[in-house]
């Protein structure tokens, strides 16, 4: 489980073939600063676990390697990572740590592209100090999203301004900007999206309910 919230950017070293898998080497000195075999890290919001052993996590001195396979490459953006790509990261959430963002498990929901850039007021050197940025939604998760709710984009916790059908907006503040992709992610290039799951678990009881009570027309 994560909360959303970006520790780090981190880097595509290497990726190699592995008949319908990949292995995804990553540079990212803090998440594998305490990391071991086994540990779960979310790259661009997709939850990974780390393979390395312990000896060969303190040789590669801040890299680590993860195991993708095709249908996670099929269902999320990591099949478009090269190397040098930047990805976010985040380390699993620790029981009984600040829930900063919201609960996010890793488990991408769709895919969605960005739609449009539009930036908000400058600052003294005419950078933008926040921008509203659009993305697509696919339609089987679009009855997920409300506005003012939450939504993990490529890992990183946002709260929805806008939701249409198709597409919703998010305002980045100018840390978002500058410590995750989202600043530097163009028109059209993809993003990986998971909604709330509480938003889920609402849907599924309120189907339950609907249904008829065969236990007890079998009596």
């Amino acid at each position: 489980m994560f909360t959303g919230i970006i520790e780090e950017l981190g880097e595509v070293v290497s990726i190699e073939e592995i008949g319908e898998s990949s292995r995804i080497r990553l540079r990212g000195p803090l998440v594998t600063a305490d990391a071991r075999h086994g540990d779960s890290i979310a790259v661009n919001g997709v939850c990974l676990t780390v393979v390395d052993d312990s000896e060969q996590l303190a040789k590669r001195d801040g890299e680590f390697s993860a195991d993708v396979m095709r249908e996670t490459l099929r269902r999320s953006s990591l099949g478009a990572l090269r190397p040098g790509s930047r990805v976010n990261l985040e380390r699993a959430m620790a029981l009984g740590a600040r829930l900063g963002g919201h609960l996010v498990q890793g488990h991408v929901d769709a895919t969605g592209t960005l739609l449009s850039r539009e930036p908000g007021d400058l600052d003294a050197d005419g950078n933008p100090r926040w921008e509203v940025v659009r993305f697509s939604l696919p339609q089987p998760i679009s009855r997920y999203l409300v506005e003012k709710g939450s939504i993990t984009v490529d890992g990183v916790s946002l709260t929805v301004v806008e939701a249409a059908l198709d597409s919703f907006t998010v305002s980045l503040i100018p840390a978002t900007l500058a410590l995750t992709t989202l600043g530097v992610k163009a028109v059209g290039d993809p993003v990986n999206l998971e909604v709330d799951v509480l938003a889920k678990y609402v849907e599924r009881l309120l189907e339950t309910r609907a249904l008829p009570d065969t236990l007890g027309e079998s009596k």
